[in-house]
């Protein structure tokens, strides 16, 4: 039988399961695990355990072969990769409240905010904390008091929903399919993109302009 489901669309396949095969379930299941290992790996960021986010993902994969409605949804992937999505962002949610979020989470939020001021210098925020990798016992204490302050930052000024923006912008997201996640509108979801990333700026640029005014160079 899984030759013959190869040559069907997945709404095809849906039409058959709702007419009774229900071995298309566990067709479809394999068919897409690949699709949720590859959102495990994007979401493993944020904190949650791998293996975890995959039985997520899995559960959120059944849930669209459960719910799916031709009429009413899009394509079936687009539908599925919706719900894999939402449930894994939850297990995410749900992995914080118990533990601390890693110092990798911070030093790969910055990667894509780099800017260039009028004098023409860069400022992207990622050179804050680069070197948190280095061997260097004293610059690694360092640059982890910055990516602690950077983490003050993130929640002194951004609001609940700018929060969970970044946190899906930062596995990959575009922010089409974080307004799908979150169930919001793309404009209020682009919009809180684009003011946490000018809050985050200038927090931090803020910060290191004290930094340099403080120094003592007699």
């Amino acid at each position: 039988m899984p030759g013959v489901y190869e040559r069907l669309t997945d709404e095809e396949l849906i039409d058959k399961l709702r007419s009774g095969e229900q071995q298309i379930t566990d067709y479809i299941m394999d068919k897409y695990k690949d699709l949720v290992r590859k959102k495990a790996k994007s979401m493993y960021i944020l904190g949650a355990d791998n293996e975890d986010l995959i039985q997520e993902g899995m559960i959120g994969l059944f849930k669209a072969v459960r719910d799916y409605d031709a009429g009413r949804d899009a394509s079936f992937y687009t539908f599925a990769d919706l719900c894999i999505s939402r449930q894994m962002y939850k297990a995410v949610q749900a992995s914080r409240r118990e533990k601390h979020t890693p110092l990798n989470t911070y030093i790969s939020i910055y990667a894509d905010m780099a800017e260039t001021e009028s004098d023409g210098n860069s400022t992207e925020l990622v050179n804050v904390i680069a070197s948190a990798v280095e061997t260097n016992p004293e610059q690694l204490m360092i640059d982890r008091e910055n990516v602690a302050d950077i983490e003050a930052i993130i929640e002194k000024e951004l609001s609940s929903f700018e929060k969970q923006v970044l946190d899906l912008y930062i596995t990959g997201m575009s922010y089409s399919q974080i307004a799908k996640v979150l169930s919001r509108d793309e404009k209020s979801t682009d919009n809180a993109l684009q003011r946490l990333k000018s809050k985050l700026r200038k927090a931090v640029n803020k910060k290191d302009k004290k930094r340099f005014d403080g120094c003592d160079y007699r």
